[in-house]
């Protein structure tokens, strides 16, 4: 077996035997088969609060979020508590955030498929592990590796798919990623939609929202 094959071989192993949300970040922790993590501060595992149902994936740790260990911290994560709090979310009450990267790439470039696939043994057993009943993909990157194809961003966003957890389908919506409507604020009406559209799913299965607060 090639040195890429036993990498992604031990990352199935060492995600498997993890039992719990805490045991997974231990393994990821221990995990040296991505060289990612030998240029990286940090191991970026998650943040915010699983029980809440809802799951929000991003792409890759950014400067930011690589020397506080942490997903979202930055200007794009700002932007996300924006975006959660205009639907009733906040990460620190309903809401649970990861990445399909737990390192952040050099120079923030695009993870490479080979990245891709040392990491998302460990992401798709998170998933499996937080148990929610939503699924948000923050981006093309996300988008990419959860549900595979070669459709863009733009063409995925909006839609309804299903990703399937052990016996049950869970609702998954691609949409914007933060960083992108940072880049282009006239695209900020789609992913309002889109956040439109979570609002009604989360409110159809009966998912908690938090009060808005006043200005």
């Amino acid at each position: 077996m090639s040195a890429m094959g036993d990498s992604i071989g031990n990352a199935h192993a060492m995600a498997a035997n993890a039992q719990s949300l805490a045991e997974l970040k231990a393994a990821l922790e221990a995990f040296n088969g991505c060289a990612l993590k030998r240029t990286a501060t940090n191991t970026v595992f998650a943040d915010g609060t699983p029980a809440g149902g809802i799951l929000f994936i991003g792409e890759a740790p950014g400067r930011d979020e690589d020397r506080i260990g942490k997903p979202f911290v930055g200007r794009a994560g700002q932007l996300l508590d924006k975006m959660l709090l205009s639907i009733g979310l906040d990460r620190n009450v309903n809401a649970y955030i990861t990445n399909v990267i737990n390192w952040r790439p050099p120079d923030n470039r695009d993870p490479s498929s080979e990245e891709a696939a040392q990491c998302l043994p460990f992401l798709r057993r998170h998933i499996e592990l937080a148990e929610p009943q939503l699924i948000v993909l923050l981006g093309a990157v996300a988008a990419r590796h959860v549900v595979g194809g070669c459709e863009g961003i733009m063409k995925l966003r909006g839609r309804w798919m299903e990703y399937r957890i052990g016996g049950y389908n869970v609702p998954l919506m691609p949409t914007l990623h933060p960083a992108y409507l940072l880049r282009q604020p006239a695209h900020k009406k789609l992913a309002w939609r889109d956040l439109q559209a979570i609002a009604t799913r989360m409110e159809e299965i009966g998912l908690p929202r938090v009060p808005m607060r006043a200005n």
